[in-house]
């Protein structure tokens, strides 16, 4: 394992930015209970949001919220159209109103930034319409994508990759996905320290991106020098027992 640990963080990593991409083609094809099992495998890592998560088979790529102030259908229109997502805000309703009545799912009111809204973009999937959404958001699936990219290049060029400085990897890798992540969360409640700021679903891939590749470019080497520690420390130990 030792000897092949990159080879196994490949494999491993393939598999899990595949399954995503996989969700949303069983939807499409009827077979939901496959579909819903990775979606529900992969909720404990993403929340899943319809708003932040890019979609398959439907009208467009991605449906951002209004405050996103994108070239794309906002997703409080499409959603207050799409009875798949009625269905699951009015479950939500139910649960979090009481007995109080249902509210209607207006596009004003999906507007607001709810506990029922939050809940009903993570379990809603999509429909023929809008089509459905891979099981990691935009920014995850980037990030877990050139993670993989940055390990195939070092798998070519291991010998010759040295590890990337941490102050690089600071202002490279983490600034633009910190800054970006955290000037959003710092808009909505209970901070609300500025106007509420949603990003655009190109700021969550190239931050996640280059988050993922620097953190390769970071870590891959580091692994690889452990890794021969270890082979000649259980080299040494054989030896000696034999």
């Amino acid at each position: 394992m030792a000897q092949n640990w990159l080879r196994i963080g490949l494999v491993v990593l393939a598999i899990y930015i595949s399954l995503p991409w996989l969700a949303p083609t069983l939807a499409k094809l009827g077979l939901s209970g496959p579909a819903d099992f990775i979606y529900t495998l992969y909720s404990p890592f993403c929340h899943q949001f319809a708003f932040r998560s890019p979609f398959l088979f439907g009208e467009q790529a991605f449906y951002p919220r209004g405050a996103a102030k994108s070239g794309y259908a906002p997703f409080e229109t499409v959603a207050s159209e799409s009875e798949a997502f009625l269905e699951q805000y009015r479950f939500w309703s139910s649960i979090y109103g009481g007995r109080a009545p249902v509210p209607p799912a207006t596009v004003a009111g999906l507007a607001e930034f709810s506990v029922v809204q939050q809940f009903s973009a993570r379990h809603f999937i999509g429909d023929e319409t809008i089509g459905y959404k891979t099981s990691l958001c935009a920014r995850d699936l980037a990030i877990y994508t050139m993670l993989f990219v940055g390990g195939l290049i070092y798998r070519r060029y291991r010998w010759r990759i040295r590890p990337l400085p941490f102050w690089l990897y600071l202002v490279v890798g983490l600034s633009p996905v910190g800054l970006d992540g955290f000037s959003q969360l710092l808009s909505y409640p209970p901070f609300e320290f500025w106007p509420v700021r949603e990003t655009e679903p190109i700021f969550r891939l190239v931050t996640g991106g280059l988050f993922g590749l620097m953190s390769a470019w970071l870590g891959f080497p580091h692994i690889e020098r452990s890794m021969q520690d270890l082979i000649e420390t259980l080299d040494a130990t054989h030896a000696v027992a034999v």
